[in-house]
């Protein structure tokens, strides 16, 4: 699912790689918003808002823009190094998702305490949430080469309004096996990301920031069953050879 590139990976794997990865998203996503009120997985809006808030002259709210701005490209910088220099590839996706699990576990532990000590930590802590969605977004694209984004919906509606004109117009079976094939893929981001958001927000009314430890699973879950699957194959690979 993760450690699969090239002619290697297939559309289960992307699938797969989506459909839990998103969940993981829009749970972040929503504990940012209803804990922070800082949207967590892309800096569009905080581009429009460092705009409006220079235009008004606020420049210490727009400094706190670009800040969102940064850390998540930083996250998305060092899951970049993180994984191109990993000798084998295999292994390469779990330093990134060690230090997200890091970081929401820490938001979770302590966001609570951290949220309630004033403006300046609040912003600290929705700097690391935006920076762990930065290396997420960042390490995924790379492992899907560029199939597959699950932080933010912007791209994924953009694409399904074009590939559904494309399922209107072509008529070859092959084409159309083809879009419906990324149609879907596309619609299971969308849900993973409605259903995280929705699921983590009512746990979120019980618990408040604790609901991170939430998505901390599902990201042990990815890791665990990939490595699981390695080593299956990899102990099947040497019964293979024995036999030979």
């Amino acid at each position: 699912m993760l450690r699969h590139r090239g002619k290697g990976r297939t559309y289960t794997h992307n699938l797969r790689l989506a459909s839990l990865l998103s969940t993981v998203a829009g749970m972040v996503n929503i504990c940012g918003v209803l804990a922070l009120g800082t949207l967590t997985t892309n800096v569009t809006g905080h581009f429009a808002f460092f705009a409006e808030n220079l235009f008004l002259h606020d420049f210490n709210t727009a400094l706190t823009f670009m800040a969102y701005i940064v850390f998540f490209s930083l996250g998305a910088l060092v899951s970049g190094i993180l994984t191109e220099s990993a000798e084998k590839f295999h292994t390469a996706y779990i330093m990134p998702l060690v230090l997200e699990m890091m970081l929401l576990g820490m938001a979770a532990t302590f966001g609570d305490t951290w949220a309630e000590s004033g403006n300046a930590v609040a912003t600290g802590l929705s700097c690391g949430l935006l920076f762990a969605m930065g290396l997420q977004n960042a390490l995924v694209t790379r492992v899907s080469q560029s199939v597959v984004r699950t932080t933010h919906l912007t791209g994924i509606f953009t694409d399904l309004g074009i590939e559904l004109a494309q399922r209107i117009l072509y008529q070859k079976d092959t084409d159309r096996k083809r879009i419906h094939r990324s149609i879907f893929l596309k619609l299971m981001i969308v849900l993973g990301f409605f259903l995280g958001g929705i699921f983590c927000g009512y746990l979120y009314l019980h618990v408040q920031l604790k609901a991170l430890f939430l998505p901390v699973g599902v990201l042990l879950v990815t890791v665990g069953y990939d490595q699981l699957l390695f080593r299956f194959y990899r102990i099947k690979r040497k019964f293979r050879l024995k036999a030979k």
